[in-house]
């Protein structure tokens, strides 16, 4: 597990992180969502020991993260810009990090590697930027570490490699003590994979919920009440997070169970009625235009 309590940084006179605590379960796969700017690079280095907090505490496994060597042998960093020896080729980097790292899998590397049409033995450098997330990814996947931090791991990927950045990470989930922490601008790119995600913005998280539960528990739905004083009833009686009504069509934001929400909407002898599904953006927007944030502005 990594817990994080109060973490803080700045440079100068920007706060980069300001008192930021969390909680990772083991074996599953967190995402950092957030703005450019908004602080993840930063949290991320601290979780991993790359950068020292100016106050708070990273712990991992209950361990202190900084300047431990024990507990940087199950972490592995991918920086947002990748970074290769001058020259080196793949083979190279993996008998770098194999003398690193004990567990390292050289096996599964040239299996993924050969999978992706990735040459071991051509230079990194003459690599695509593609080409070169690629090379990095496997590289921290192939390490055997039980962390992996990925800073922007889908940035430049087209759709087809993208897809098999994620199933090669669920892979492992499921078939090793692994647990990845990927940060992005893109909340849809975090959506079908993460099981938790936190969304930090000016340094600070706004809120950490578990994407399966959000999504068992906020609902959107349409509706048409042709008599007023129902609908008015219906507002009053469900916990509506947002709503807006154009002609006779009501649609709603509520938080609570699906089939309690349409029990009562039915109640009401609705002449239309339907429950859609919601991304995990929408869900987003609407928890944090609750706190009193416009999430349209923090992404767009």
């Amino acid at each position: 597990m990594i817990k994080t309590e109060k973490l803080f940084k700045a440079f100068g006179s920007l706060q980069a992180v300001h008192e930021v605590s969390l909680k990772i379960s083991d074996n599953s796969i967190f995402g950092l969502a957030g703005t450019n700017g908004a602080g993840k690079s930063t949290l991320l280095r601290m979780m991993s020991g790359v950068l020292k907090p100016d106050s708070g505490d990273v712990f991992i496994d209950n361990k202190p993260v900084y300047e431990n060597p024990s507990v940087k042998e199950e972490i592995f960093f991918l920086p947002d810009v990748a970074y290769f020896f001058q020259n080196a080729t793949m083979k190279e980097m993996v008998q770098y990090y194999s003398m690193y790292y004990r567990k390292y899998d050289k096996e599964r590397f040239h299996k993924l590697a050969s999978n992706l049409g990735l040459d071991e033995k051509r230079k990194i450098s003459t690599f695509s930027k593609g080409m070169k997330r690629q090379a990095a990814l496997l590289l921290g996947i192939c390490s055997g570490t039980k962390y992996l931090f990925c800073d922007e791991t889908f940035d430049g990927l087209d759709p087809v490699m993208r897809q098999a950045a994620k199933s090669i990470l669920a892979y492992e989930v499921s078939e090793r003590e692994f647990t990845p922490i990927i940060a992005s601008h893109n909340l849809r790119e975090l959506e079908d994979i993460c099981d938790h995600v936190g969304l930090l913005h000016k340094g600070g998280v706004l809120l950490s919920k578990d994407v399966e539960d959000m999504k068992l528990h906020i609902h959107k739905v349409q509706c048409v009440i042709p008599d007023e004083k129902e609908e008015e009833e219906l507002l009053q009686e469900l916990e509506i997070m947002k709503y807006e009504k154009r002609l006779s069509l009501l649609t709603m934001v509520v938080r609570g169970e699906r089939e309690e929400i349409m029990r009562k909407i039915n109640a009401r002898k609705p002449l239309f009625a339907e429950a859609i599904p919601l991304t995990l953006e929408e869900i987003f927007i609407s928890e944090t235009e609750v706190a009193g944030y416009d999430i349209k502005k923090l992404f767009i």
